[in-house]
């Protein structure tokens, strides 16, 4: 419930506080004092969009603050929560416009960005304005209404999650058959690819190895040469490169007694002496196993040939990156005969999950169709209270393909003028948004509404002129509407019509005044006599007569 609004620096309004009753609260005045412009400034803390040409004092920011009593409302307490906000049973939302047209947004002093605000607010207030009546017309809305007043929500909620995961094993099927699709018409080029790769059997690092081995054999003799002249000179000479090492090392031994150095000079020479007969030995042993092998030699091209054409083929360097392409292709190929397998478990999932999803969107189809009959009885009850005798609304539920909210489609039929005895003619109903005035949209919104606001427990209600185009005793039975949607809910309404007026538990009345050169936005709470004088004007002029004073008090009774 809100229970305070201020406002400073909007528009024509320097300065204004409001304290409303928590049931119907009525705002009246002239045109042109500023009754709308208190929604407008209301709709700033409801999260509308605001820019610096609101401003009375362009040097100064706008505020608009709201306090409300959120006591026994779980779903607001649990908002605030799960969004880091303080909670408590009273809400203060603030919105702050500064000159260069930006704006801040706080949920009890904490800020919020505008989407926040939206969330939030749309859980507390309902604000009705004169073109929202074209939201009628719209089938989203007209299903919401349709559920609202069945308590479908929690069904609807189970129907979303099962048709949310058919959708999703739909979206991952369709893509394992495209994927299926594309495999298939390149799966006879991946076997071609994988068998001349698997034909070959490569080892790791075969080709490099091979390469290697083909240069040596290749130079055999070249190296079987030079290895043996090496081996020679080292131990077989006139003179042995290892044997004079030996004799240099003991004459050298020969004079350890003249220096310390010269024993330790000895021993490196004779361990030199013993590498090289190591050499010598390990010469001889690569001598003797080198040996030039045509055979070898020709099978070492014929595998390097077949290695280089896939290496040329694939553009690829070495052994490792064939093996890793031969490896992709194999996994490409399981993939195929995976898919068929993953496509069989997918179909039989999506067939459960479509009997599932369609048993619940039968579930709703029936709640909904067994809710038109009660929904269009009491329609016919409030548009008659609303002046609308011959109106009829008629509900039409048509079944059809799965969607988000369900298995049919959901359209308001209406026909302002149908005869007595003739509401079983279906062809005389045409689709609401095409037949139905202004002024019947506003009378046929104001009575979804109040069968709703129940239904959906939203604490505010909101009428910026939702009586427009009505007068007399159909302004009287909407009056009686909001008087009776007030004793369970905080209604707000604007109006121009006496009969709703005089129904009100709080009067607001909105005047300008003159304050130095500029016009001022001023609002009061009317005392009885006030508001017998503010009722007789609204029938009889800015000076109403004694007959006007009688009439206004008899409403108000």
């Amino acid at each position: 419930m809100l229970q305070k609004l201020l406002i400073r620096n909007y528009a024509i309004i320097e300065s204004v506080e409001i304290q409303f009753s928590g049931k119907l609260n009525i705002i009246t005045g002239e045109t042109g004092a500023g009754k709308s412009i208190l929604i407008g400034a209301l709709g700033l803390i409801l999260g509308e969009r605001a820019d610096s040409s609101v401003l009375f004092d362009p040097s100064q920011k706008c505020i608009t603050e709201g306090v409300f009593n959120v006591h026994a409302r779980p779903a607001l307490q649990q908002y605030l929560q799960q969004n880091d906000l303080d909670a408590g049973e009273e809400i203060v939302i603030r919105r702050e416009v500064a000159a260069n047209g930006k704006s801040r947004a706080f949920i009890n002093d904490t800020p919020v960005n505008l989407t926040q605000l939206r969330e939030f607010t749309s859980l507390l207030v309902d604000l009705h304005q004169q073109f929202d009546s074209l939201q009628l017309g719209d089938d989203d809305f007209q299903r919401e209404v349709l559920d609202a007043l069945a308590g479908n929500n929690a069904l609807l909620n189970e129907y979303r999650r099962a048709y949310t995961q058919y959708s999703a094993t739909q979206k991952e099927l369709t893509a394992a058959r495209e994927q299926q699709a594309l495999f298939n018409r390149e799966l006879d080029y991946y076997k071609f690819l994988f068998t001349e790769l698997e034909e070959v059997k490569l080892q790791p690092h075969e080709l490099e190895d091979a390469d290697a081995e083909l240069k040596l054999l290749s130079n055999s003799e070249n190296i079987k040469s030079t290895l043996g002249k090496i081996y020679y000179e080292l131990n077989e000479g006139e003179q042995p490169v290892a044997h004079q090492i030996k004799g240099l090392a003991g004459q050298l031994q020969s004079l350890h007694a003249y220096h310390a150095d010269i024993p330790l000079l000895a021993e490196r020479l004779l361990s030199v002496q013993i590498e090289l007969r190591d050499i010598a030995g390990e010469i001889e042993r690569l001598n003797d196993d080198i040996r030039f092998d045509a055979e070898r030699i020709q099978v070492l091209n014929d595998r390097l040939s077949a290695g280089y054409k896939l290496l040329k083929k694939h553009a690829v360097q070495t052994t490792a990156e064939l093996l890793d392409i031969q490896e992709d292709l194999q996994r490409k190929l399981d993939k195929v005969l995976n898919l068929d397998a993953d496509i069989e478990k997918l179909e039989k999932k999506l067939a459960t999950q479509l009997q599932q999803a369609k048993k619940l969107a039968e579930a709703l189809t029936a709640a909904r169709q067994k809710e038109t009959g009660s929904f269009e009885k009491k329609m016919m009850k409030l548009l008659t209270q609303v002046g609308m005798p011959n109106a009829r609304l008629k509900v039409q539920v048509t079944p059809g393909n799965l969607s988000a909210s369900g298995g049919d489609s959901i359209e308001f039929l209406f026909n302002a003028n149908l005869p007595a005895g003739e509401a079983g003619k279906s062809n005389r109903f045409e689709p609401l948004k095409k037949v139905a005035s202004g002024g019947e949209l506003s009378r046929l919104m104001l009575c979804i509404k109040s069968l709703v606001a129940i239904s959906v427990q939203l604490p505010t209600l909101i009428f910026d002129e939702i009586d427009s185009g009505i007068s007399g005793e159909a302004a009287r039975q909407v009056g009686i509407i909001m008087k009776d949607l007030g004793k369970s809910h905080q209604v707000i309404a604007i109006t121009h019509q006496p009969q709703i007026a005089a129904k009100a538990d709080a009067h607001f009345f909105v005047y300008k005044k003159e304050k130095g050169d500029r016009i001022h936005t001023r609002i009061k709470l009317l005392s009885e006599d006030e508001r017998v004088d503010a009722i007789a004007q609204m029938l009889g002029g800015e000076k109403p007569t004694a007959v006007a004073l009688e009439n206004a008090r008899e409403m108000m009774k």
